[in-house]
């Protein structure tokens, strides 16, 4: 009876192996899958983010600019025409963002439509 024993024994300890290797696996391969792809995109979302950042605060400071510009440089807005520099800043303001906005939407990643085959073209 002991070598039937040792037989069973040796055959449940093969098979717990089998097990915890085939949960190694998975737990390897969940995590090739999941947590590799968030790292990587994680450096991506963050240089994204600080260049985002910065070009919106150059923006602002162009903006800035130039309506200190159009008040200090310029002899026709004082007086009752003091509010046109800021009007015009707003309208760049509004032409950049409506040119981000459009470059957004127009982008490389834009759903294209397929074109539809005639009959008896390949």
């Amino acid at each position: 009876m002991s070598l039937l024993g040792s037989a069973i024994k040796t055959a449940t300890r093969r098979l717990r192996d089998s097990g915890s290797d085939s949960i190694q696996l998975v737990v390897d391969y969940v995590k090739q899958e999941t947590v590799d792809p968030i790292k990587a995109l994680g450096k991506f979302l963050a240089y994204g983010t600080v260049g985002a950042f910065s070009m919106g605060l150059g923006v602002l400071f162009l903006l800035v600019a130039v309506l200190r510009a159009l008040q200090e440089e310029t002899t026709v807005f004082h007086g009752n025409l003091s509010w046109l520099p800021y009007l015009i800043v707003l309208i760049i303001a509004g032409g950049v963002l409506a040119l981000g906005v459009w470059l957004v939407t127009a982008g490389p990643a834009r759903p294209r439509k397929r074109e539809s085959k005639k009959v008896g073209e390949k």
